[in-house]
């Protein structure tokens, strides 16, 4: 496949092994959340859901499936959009009054923090997001959304109002049997350090935005 070809494929069938471990209340500044844990022995990988209202009612879902970013969501980089569209996601879940985040440990779009740092540094001499992994040798994407499922269902939701602008996240729940009831977009202002990354995202990655200089 091109690298200029926007990874849209369905998910495989096989859905990944998650276990249930425990749950917790979650006050934020947004929203007194439950938290939801979940132990991934293949990888020894930890995830989250939080969930705020009655998510299992059958009535579709306010969701995000956000992937781990230590850089954005907890050092407030700005070289992505990542923690922008975290926090955008929990406000809008929190003016609802019900919804759902799933938070996966696949940090660098699969890569792993140290290998993001190395992907950082291409980066800092001129590749761009996609160019940098596949010079480090990975595909552009190496997230597995089959996660989701067994979250899911262990959360009672069946219908997602899912917030993404990634087309890869759409197809990999229809992938996945998961109703999509709308496409919500989570669009956040650009800044001269990630107008580049989200212009790739748009062009390599077939991200639902609109393209600026």
């Amino acid at each position: 496949m091109s690298s200029n070809t926007p990874p849209v494929e369905p998910a495989t069938p096989a859905t990944a092994a998650l276990e249930y471990v425990d749950s917790c209340n979650l006050p934020t500044t947004w929203a007194n959340f439950r938290m939801h844990a979940f132990f991934e022995p293949a990888t020894g990988k930890e995830h989250i859901a939080l969930t705020l209202g009655d998510v299992a009612n059958g009535q579709p879902v306010l969701a995000r499936i956000h992937s781990e970013c230590l850089t954005g969501d907890a050092l407030f980089s700005q070289r992505c959009d990542c923690g922008p569209q975290l926090e955008m996601a929990l406000r809008k879940i929190a003016e609802e009054g019900r919804g759902a985040l799933l938070y996966l440990r696949q940090e660098g779009r699969g890569i792993g923090l140290l290998n993001k740092v190395r992907a950082y540094h291409l980066q800092d001499d001129g590749a761009d997001t996609v160019e940098a992994n596949q010079q480090l040798g990975f595909a552009a994407d190496l997230r597995d959304y089959s996660l989701c499922d067994p979250m899911l269902r262990h959360l009672g939701i069946q219908s997602l109002r899912l917030m993404t602008n990634n087309p890869r996240k759409l197809a990999a729940m229809e992938g996945l049997k998961v109703t999509i009831s709308e496409h919500v977009p989570l669009i956040i202002q650009r800044n001269p350090y990630n107008n580049r990354y989200l212009n790739t995202k748009i062009s390599k990655l077939g991200h639902m935005l609109s393209p600026e200089l």
